[in-house]
C-alpha cells in the first residue's frame, strides 16, 4: 500500500491543528490546500503574507508516515520555523552550511530511523548529488517549496538555484509536491507549475485584498529622507520596514535616521551571516529588549517569511519593479489585522532604471526579460494612475475590483479625473518631429515654448504648442504616463544623462488616433 492510499482525512488534520498548534479552526484557504495534499494532489498555493502557509505543509507531513521535505531560501527563516516546531514538540531539523559533519550525520540518522517529522533544506543543498542520493533512500512523504515565486523567471525575486528544483518531482514521483508563495500573477503561476513539473496541480489562490492597509504613492524630489523622517515622527515608536534599491542606500538611510534619533538598522546581502542574524533578532525582539531595533532599512534580501505581526508601516524609499514585489513587501505590514500603512516614493527615472537593469541581465545571458519589463511598466502605470489602489491591486491579480477602499491617496484626493490624451499627443508629436531622443525637461520646455537659444527645434511647429494650456508639472506627469504605457522608453545619453525616445510605433499611432487614452487626477 502506498503513502497516498493511507492518506488521512481533514478531521485528523483538525485534531493536529488544535493539539499541536493550538488553533481552533483553519483560516482562509488552509483547509482547501491541506485537503488537496491529503488526497495526494500536487498543489500550487498562493496565500497572503501572514495567511499561514507553513501549516499547509506541516500538518500533512505530521499525518503521513515518514517526514516532509521543505525547501526554503533563507537560513534565518528555516531556523525560525524549526525552533517554533521544536517548541511544540514536533521533530524538526534543518541542514545548512553552518553545521559540521557530526551534526549533519545525526540529522541523517534521525531521518532514516523515523525520528524526524520535517526536514528543511536550502535549494543550494538540494543541488548536491550527495544530498539527493541520501534523500532518495529515505521516507519523504511530501515536498514543499516555500517562496516558490523564486523559481519563476517571471517572478519578482528569481533565483537561478531555484530553477534546479525541477528535479524534485522526478526524485519523489509518488508523493505530493507543493509550491507556496504570497504573490504570483497568472503568468508566474503557470511558469512555477511548468518549472516544477507539477502533475495537474490543484491551484488554490486566496484573495489579494488587505483592507487594513492604507496605501499611498508619493512623487519624490531628490532624496526622500526629509519626507520619511516626517512620516516616522507621526508614528514614533512603531515598528516598520523601509526598503531601498541598493545596499549602500540602506546603510546611508539607516545612519541618517539613527542620527535623527530613530532606532534603525540596515540589512542586506552584503553583510555577513552573523551580522544579518543579530540585526534580525534585534528587529524581532520585544519592547523589553535593550537591543531592539524598531526600524529595519533593507533591500529585498530581507522579509521573506519573517513572522512579525506588529509591523505598522512599510515604506519604499525606492519603488520595486513589479506589482508582485510591491504586494509581497508591503504585505509585511499589518499581519495582526490592525491598521497599517504602505508608502511608496517614486521619481521619473525609476521606470527607466528598472528596464535598463533588466536589459543588462538579458545582455549578461539571462532569459528574455520582455515579460518582466512589461510588468515594470504595468506597475508604474498603476503608480501613476488615478484609480483606487485597492481596486488596482485586485484587478492586477485577476480579482473583481469591488468597492473603493476610501483610505488610499487616490480615494482621498480632491482632484478631478481628467483626460490628458491631448497633452500626451502634443509631447509625442514634438518628440516625433524632433526626430531624436530628448531629456524630459527639454521636451516639456519645447512644447511650452521655452528655449535658451534658437535652434532647429524652435522652428518646428510643435514649439510652444502647449503654452497657455498646460503647465510643466502636468506635462511631466503625462510624460511619465507615456513611458509607463510603453510609448516611449528611457535611455542614457553618453552613459550618464537620461533621455527619452519613441519606443513603439503602434502605440504611438493608437495615441494619435485617440484609441489609447490617458487620464490623471488634477
Amino acid at each position: 500500500m502506498s503513502l497516498l492510499e493511507r492518506a488521512p482525512d481533514l478531521a485528523a488534520a483538525n485534531e493536529i491543528l488544535h493539539r499541536v498548534f493550538g488553533y481552533e479552526q483553519f483560516r482562509g484557504k488552509q483547509a482547501e490546500v491541506i485537503s488537496a495534499v491529503l488526497d495526494g494532489h500536487d498543489v500550487l498555493a498562493v496565500l497572503p503574507t501572514g495567511g499561514g502557509k507553513s501549516l499547509c505543509y506541516q500538518i500533512p507531513a505530521l499525518l503521513r508516515p515518514g517526514f516532509g521535505l521543505v525547501i526554503s531560501p533563507l537560513i534565518a527563516l528555516m531556523s525560525d520555523q524549526v525552533n517554533a516546531l521544536l517548541a511544540r514538540g514536533v521533530k524538526a531539523a534543518k541542514l545548512d552550511s553552518t553545521q559540521d559533519l557530526n551534526q549533519r550525520g545525526d540529522i541523517w540518522d534521525a531521518a532514516r530511523t523515523g525520528e524526524l517529522d520535517l526536514l528543511y533544506l536550502s535549494p543550494e543543498a538540494l543541488a548536491s548529488p550527495f544530498v539527493r542520493d541520501k534523500l532518495s533512500r529515505l521516507p519523504v512523504n511530501l515536498v514543499a517549496i516555500d517562496e516558490a515565486h523564486c523559481i519563476s523567471q517571471w517572478g519578482h525575486d528569481f533565483r537561478p538555484e531555484y530553477r534546479a528544483l525541477g528535479q524534485v518531482k522526478a526524485l519523489f514521483p509518488d508523493v505530493p509536491a507543493m509550491a507556496l508563495t504570497a504573490t504570483a500573477d497568472h503568468v508566474t503561476r503557470a511558469d512555477i507549475c511548468a518549472a516544477l513539473h507539477l502533475d495537474k496541480p490543484v491551484e488554490v489562490v486566496a484573495g489579494f485584498d488587505r483592507p487594513n492597509l492604507s496605501l499611498r504613492f508619493v512623487r519624490r524630489k531628490g532624496a526622500a529622507l526629509k519626507e520619511i523622517s516626517a512620516l516616522l515622527q507621526r508614528q514614533k515608536g512603531a515598528s516598520g520596514i523601509i526598503y531601498c534599491g541598493s545596499r549602500d542606500g540602506t546603510e546611508k538611510l539607516a545612519r541618517a535616521l539613527t542620527l535623527e534619533g530613530f532606532s534603525a538598522t540596515a540589512y542586506h546581502a552584503g553583510l555577513s551571516a552573523n551580522i544579518r542574524e543579530d540585526r534580525l533578532k534585534a528587529f524581532m525582539a520585544g519592547p523589553e529588549s535593550k537591543n531592539q531595533a524598531k526600524i529595519m532599512v533593507a533591500t529585498i534580501a530581507f522579509g521573506m517569511g519573517i513572522n512579525k505581526a506588529d509591523v505598522r508601516f512599510v515604506i519604499h524609499a525606492d519603488p520595486p519593479s513589479s506589482m508582485e514585489a510591491y504586494w509581497q513587501e508591503v504585505g509585511r505590514a499589518g499581519r495582526d489585522g490592525l491598521p497599517a500603512s504602505g508608502v511608496c516614493f517614486y521619481a521619473p527615472g525609476d521606470l527607466g532604471w528598472a528596464v535598463r537593469r533588466l536589459t543588462l541581465r538579458e545582455n549578461e545571458g539571462a532569459a528574455d526579460q520582455s515579460v518582466q519589463k512589461q510588468k515594470a511598466r504595468d506597475f508604474f502605470a498603476t503608480v501613476l494612475g488615478p484609480d483606487c489602489r485597492r481596486q488596482a491591486v485586485k484587478r492586477y491579480f485577476g480579482e473583481e475590483a469591488g468597492a473603493a477602499c476610501g483610505t488610499c491617496d487616490n480615494c482621498l484626493s480632491r482632484g478631478r479625473l481628467t483626460d490628458v490624451t491631448e497633452p500626451a499627443q502634443m509631447l509625442m508629436s514634438a518628440l516625433y518631429r524632433i526626430n531624436g531622443a530628448r531629456g524630459r525637461k527639454k521636451l516639456v520646455d519645447h512644447v511650452l515654448g521655452k528655449s535658451d537659444r534658437p535652434d532647429y527645434t524652435t522652428r518646428i511647429k510643435t514649439f510652444g504648442i502647449a503654452k497657455g494650456q498646460y503647465d510643466a508639472a502636468l506635462l511631466t506627469h503625462v510624460l511619465d504616463q507615456c513611458e509607463a504605457a510603453g510609448v516611449i522608453a528611457e535611455e542614457l545619453y553618453d552613459g550618464k544623462m537620461p533621455i527619452v525616445g519613441l519606443r513603439d510605433s503602434d502605440l504611438l499611432k493608437q495615441l494619435f488616433k485617440g484609441d489609447l487614452k490617458l487620464t490623471a487626477k488634477i
